[in-house]
């Protein structure tokens, strides 16, 4: 990429905001999954009695907690996926048009 075209890229307002939503969406998606992790292996490691008690037959509430975490992780991927497809892509081809001059 040329330095002309690069420094267009940096200077738009729209890479500025992409740059800036993405990396504060990013991080709270992260952080709220670390914390529903870390809590479910701190549940684990001081309430183990919590997560063995039986719900249905050999059933406990340690899986459908674990099965809500690999949920989450899901429907997480998925929320990102979805603004990334929209938000991101949007403003992606804004900066992209008018780093090349194709901007009305």
């Amino acid at each position: 990429m040329e330095e002309g075209m690069l420094g267009r890229v940096k200077a738009d307002p729209n890479y500025q905001s992409l740059v800036k939503e993405r990396s504060a969406f990013g991080w709270t998606l992260a952080i709220l999954m670390l914390v529903m992790y870390y809590g479910y292996i701190a549940i684990v490691a001081f309430d183990p009695s919590l997560i063995g008690q039986k719900v249905s037959g050999t059933l406990t509430i340690g899986i459908f907690m674990g099965a809500g975490l690999i949920a989450l992780s899901v429907v997480l991927t998925g929320i990102y996926v979805l603004r990334a497809n929209t938000r991101y892509d949007t403003l992606t081809r804004a900066i992209v048009a008018k780093a090349t001059g194709s901007a009305k």
